[in-house]
């Protein structure tokens, strides 16, 4: 049940995809027309799907919590409906690393002040150093701190922590554990500037795999957690106390009793093993600390558990079982703040048969655990598991006891009791975040509910997307939990793919002309590396592999879904007729080609290599290279042929120091144009043509006049609207896009780790701006305004405005007036301004058209106190909108 993060822009930046600054630009043609539409862009349900290493619950505001993902982004909770709200996904596609959070931390002076630690790999495979985000409104904007040193989300070790805390007392002092020997660092002007203590005697020297030439695994793990004695400080001054955890097992936990000034090891502490976690109860005075041999979150074969009492200097080793009987490592760790005395750990690396959770009430001198064996192989549970809201976290297995489906969990390395409630625990695994509300019932010999709390929290790695004309409207091809059939896209899939269950889908695909036949490809560790559907995907059954399969590679399904053509890893190019009983090896193509059908001529295929493009016209047993010049020499590219148009191809892809951009052939890729418009292009999809077109709508992730984005063509590329907008940008989007061929304007974009989001289009919005504003806007307008998110002293609000009348727009400004003294803090998609109580908002040069019918949208953060009132009146030059 081992599920590994896949990052696919690793493929990306080995091609140069993403390396350095853009080079300069010859003079050209002049700047493409470029138009906006407002959309609206939410996720696809799955719920989950990755690694959740953190969760921090604030210790002063009662339901504020977030939780950080390893490649995914942070979230933080709503409790008014259970959910998971996005803070991350304005990173943009140059900063795509700062998707990857290795710690989050949140103030308990200030509550609405929070911050993240980012940045994905420490090694080459992430071109760019790490930072500190920092928020004042709960993490609705960001400020960034940009470090001198590469952070790791994603890199092992990343279930430790957390490395970045708070000081609970002075919370202007911040303390950061680097990795890769940076060591400790300090700030103390609330995270705008940052410095390494100096006199911070250990960096650490762990790391898994010293002898990893690719300086994944053999990085130095370093500082992996801060915690502070909040007892030891006074409201303003700094605590004096701090505890540091260090990846050194022999010298791993160290203290300062004088805010810092100087450090020295802890006396008499264990050895041999790592500190993951170190809790601290001040009010019983005891240092919790949760040990392993390795630095997880996968391995780990031996563990302890330590107490620690701050007053008396004592060790006690508090372990629930002896280390000789563990197979795992200790890392998941909390305490009661409610019930001191009250501490819970899990063994994180306990893949099979299960999670193991263990609880103390007595500070760990006897402990419970959540199950046991009756007679092995039987076991009894001190809880139930309900996942009808995730019911796909079965993942439709079958095992034999001891092991149970669903499982209690793995790679759980985050676990918290809630501070103001005793009732409710959260914890992450590999795969979502589990909780329980009626936690108590532990320890009262009833069982607890254990449920997922994941909802809104969208972790999945996206590698391909289809939707078909007909059946469900979208099909996914997923790294670590397979894929899914949507029929619904606001439902969680009762179940992913399975017969097989791939590890990862690499490709997958339909036959144009009967939507019902699919196929798919990916990883599995053991067993056929392809499978296929009658009906549409919802069912699945294997084929066979050629000899030498060693992955899933690329595979095409011909148009009317006779036959097959399939690239995978470890073998070359494949063709077959039915449903790949006996394959035969595929002429005048090389191994790993990118492979593609023609969606109109069931024996016409393509493929791609090094530059090259390759055309079959026999069903894919020979291939021939053609003759067009120009394309991208490497191999980051996607490319697609049109639905209903024979021998209609679109390739996106290259890279910064060579050709890069958006291609179209119209002859079979005998040869292709370079659309001078577009300066890069990653990807290439098409959906319902726009009304009165005659050609269907194009969709990339692109850079066009200058600006990385989402966009959006309905006349074949002459004019591009960017649909998304800087608050929507997701980190890296170049592995898939497609539209809905069903509904005009529905896009569904692929992401690193924040699932298959897809956007919709208000309306309008095709016309070309033109080179400034023109007239007031004249004619009816209706406002919705709405509060999305409310704490103590601010706010955030979406204000949307339609053009109800019968004109377009050319450029708006609305204007409204705060009743209770409300004040803007910041706005996106709107240039605002206040003056007194009044606030004008105004178009930003790319959303000033607005057809009528249509709608554009805004949204902003602004500090309240007292009540905080809705306006009542909205006007729009020297029109009263109305209010809805």
């Amino acid at each position: 049940m081992r599920r590994t993060r896949i990052l696919t822009a690793v493929l990306a930046l080995a091609a140069g995809l993403l390396s350095g600054a853009p080079t300069a630009l010859a003079a050209g043609p002049p700047a493409p027309k470029l138009a906006a539409d407002t959309y609206t862009w939410k996720n696809a349900r799955i719920d989950g799907g990755g690694f959740v290493p953190g969760i921090v619950f604030n210790r002063s505001e009662k339901n504020l919590a977030y939780a950080r993902t390893d490649i995914g982004g942070a979230y933080r909770w709503q409790e008014s409906s259970k959910t998971w709200t996005p803070l991350l996904d304005s990173v943009g596609w140059d900063d795509w690393g700062h998707t990857g959070v290795v710690s989050i931390a949140t103030d308990s002076v200030d509550p609405n002040r929070v911050y993240a630690a980012v940045g994905t790999y420490t090694n080459s495979w992430d071109p760019k150093n790490g930072a500190v985000m920092r928020s004042s409104d709960r993490g609705a904007s960001w400020r960034k701190a940009n470090l001198p040193f590469k952070l790791g989300g994603n890199m092992p070790g990343r279930g430790m922590g957390e490395r970045l805390a708070v000081d609970p007392n002075r919370n202007s002092v911040l303390y950061l554990g680097a990795p890769s020997g940076k060591g400790l660092w300090r700030s103390t002007d609330s995270g705008t500037t940052w410095s390494q203590v100096a006199n911070f005697p250990n960096v650490g020297n762990y790391a898994q795999d010293p002898s990893d030439t690719s300086g994944y695994a053999s990085d130095n793990q370093g500082i992996v957690w801060v915690t502070f004695d909040e007892s030891t400080g006074t409201a303003g001054n700094a605590t004096k106390t701090v505890y540091v955890g260090v990846a050194d097992k022999d010298n791993a936990v160290y203290r300062s009793t004088d805010a810092g000034a100087t450090w020295q090891r802890l006396a008499g502490q264990p050895t041999g093993q790592l500190a993951h976690k170190g809790v601290l109860d001040a009010k019983n005075g005891y240092l919790y600390l949760a040990y392993s041999d390795k630095g997880g979150p996968y391995d780990g074969g031996k563990g302890r558990l330590w107490r620690y009492a701050t007053g008396t200097g004592t060790w006690t080793n508090i372990s629930p079982v002896a280390e000789a009987d563990t197979f795992y490592g200790f890392s998941g760790l909390t305490v009661d703040r409610q019930k001191p005395g009250t501490v819970m750990a899990t063994a994180y690396s306990a893949w099979w048969p299960d999670t193991q959770i263990f609880r103390s009430t007595d500070s760990g001198a006897t402990w419970t655990k959540a199950w046991d064996y009756t007679s092995y192989p039987n076991r009894e549970n001190r809880y139930t598991m309900d996942v009808s809201s995730s019911p796909w976290l079965t993942w439709g297995a079958h095992p034999q006891p001891p092991e149970q489906t669903p499982k209690l969990g793995w790679m759980t390395e985050a676990l918290e009791i809630d501070p103001f409630d005793s009732n409710r625990m959260m914890y992450g695994t590999g795969a979502t975040i589990y909780g329980t509300e009626n936690l108590g019932n532990w320890d009262g010999g009833g069982k607890f509910t254990v449920k997922p709390m994941v909802r809104g929290l969208e972790e999945t790695a996206v590698n391909d997307l289809a939707s078909p004309p007909s059946g469900a409207p979208l099909l996914s091809a997923l790294g670590d939990i397979g894929g899914f059939r949507h029929t619904d896209l606001t439902k969680v899939p009762s179940m992913m793919f399975t017969q097989p269950n791939f590890t990862t889908t690499t490709s997958l695909d339909f036959a144009e002309s009967n939507p019902d036949t699919v196929v798919r490809t990916g990883n599995l560790d053991s067993g056929p590396h392809i499978a296929f559907s009658t009906d549409n995907g919802a069912n699945w059954f294997a084929g066979t592999d050629p000899s030498g399969v060693s992955g899933g590679g690329t595979v095409a399904a011909a148009a009317d879904g006779s036959r097959f053509v399939w690239s995978p890893e470890g073998a070359g190019v494949h063709h077959a007729t039915g449903f790949g009983t006996s394959w035969q090896a595929s002429g005048g193509i090389p191994a790993g080609a990118i492979v593609e059908a023609d969606r109109v001529d069931p024996k016409t295929f393509y493929g791609f290599k090094s530059g090259k493009f390759y055309v079959s016209t026999d069903g894919g047993a020979t291939f021939k290279a053609s003759s067009a010049t120009g394309l991208p020499s490497g191999d980051s590219v996607r490319f697609k042929a049109l639905p209903g148009g024979k021998g209609d191809v679109w390739l996106a892809g290259g890279a910064p120091d060579g050709a890069y951009g958006l291609w179209h052939s119209t002859d079979g890729g005998a040869s292709f144009t370079k659309l001078p418009d577009v300066e890069q292009a990653d990807t290439v999809g098409f959906g319902k043509a726009a009304p009165g077109a005659s050609y269907q709508t194009l969709y990339t992730s692109a850079k066009i006049g200058g600006v990385r984005g989402i966009y959006r063509s309905t006349d074949k590329g002459a004019s591009w609207t960017r649909i998304n907008d800087d608050a929507h940008q997701w980190g890296w989007t170049g592995a898939a896009i497609t539209g809905d061929p069903r509904v005009y304007g529905r896009v569904y974009v692929s992401t690193n780790g924040r699932g298959v989001v897809y956007g919709d289009s208000s309306g309008g919005g095709t016309t070309d701006p033109g080179p400034g504003p023109g007239p007031a806007p004249t004619g009816a307008c209706t406002v919705t305004y709405k509060v999305t998110s409310q704490w103590t002293g601010g706010f955030q609000a979406d204000v949307q405005l339609t053009n109800t009348g019968t004109s377009a727009w050319n450029g708006w400004s609305l204007n409204w007036t705060f009743p209770d003294g409300q004040k803007l803090t910041q706005a996106w998609n709107a240039e605002a301004a206040q003056s007194g109580a009044a606030v004008t908002a105004k178009n930003i040069g790319w959303n000033g058209n607005v057809a009528a019918g249509s709608s554009v949208s805004f949204g902003f953060t602004a500090n309240w106190s007292g009540t905080n009132t809705k306006p009542a009146a909205f006007t729009l030059g020297d029109r009263n909108c109305t209010v809805a």
